[in-house]
């Protein structure tokens, strides 16, 4: 499979090794194939998500921010904190208790020692459900390569974090799909 990805996508997928050694994580995930996506100039998946109002500028601070307060719930999306509050669960609270004992970011998943791993990093579920959604929107739009706008649409159609973030910054599936595959407005050469 990663003989047909393109430049940009095998780009994606070197940043978002950095992106995991950087935040001392043990496996690549969803997240930093989001993080090193967004990383990106003059790709098809950068013109899309400036397109769909997502500026470079805006996609460094917000994006982030967002993806860091998720990891600092566990991981735990916006809509499942918000199904366990429906059951009298506040994740809120929760985290501000074991951060007061454990510390800024305890939940997080993050080692703060570093010199734990001198390996190579594996990709965890989410990464690597990411590329084989990637491989299948690639196929279903007869594309033969695997490019970074696959990455996009794969994490835009997929649930969990990233997935919500992008949604909640206007970048949804259906709209990535029109900017990329045309439908009325610009499309991504």
């Amino acid at each position: 499979m990663f003989e047909r990805f393109t430049k940009d996508a095998r780009a994606v997928v070197r940043g978002a090794v950095e992106h995991c050694e950087r935040s001392g994580s043990r496996a690549v995930d969803a997240e930093h194939l989001l993080l090193a996506l967004l990383d990106r100039r003059g790709s098809r998946a950068s013109f899309a998500l400036t397109a769909l109002g997502l500026a470079p500028e805006e996609r460094q601070e917000s994006v982030r921010r967002a993806l860091g307060e998720a990891r600092r719930r566990a991981g735990l999306s916006q809509s499942e904190a918000d199904a366990l509050a429906g059951l009298g669960i506040d994740v809120s609270e929760i985290v501000a208790r074991v951060e007061e004992v454990h510390g800024v970011g305890a939940m997080s998943g993050d080692r703060k020692d570093k010199e734990w791993w001198s390996g190579r990093r594996t990709f965890g579920r989410g990464a690597k459900d990411v590329l084989e959604k990637a491989l299948r929107i690639a196929v279903a739009h007869h594309d033969r390569h695997i490019g970074d706008e696959h990455f996009l649409l794969a994490l835009t159609v997929l649930p969990g974090v990233p997935g919500e973030v992008l949604a909640d910054h206007g970048v949804t599936h259906e709209a990535a799909t029109r900017v990329l595959y045309g439908g009325g407005e610009a499309k991504a050469g």
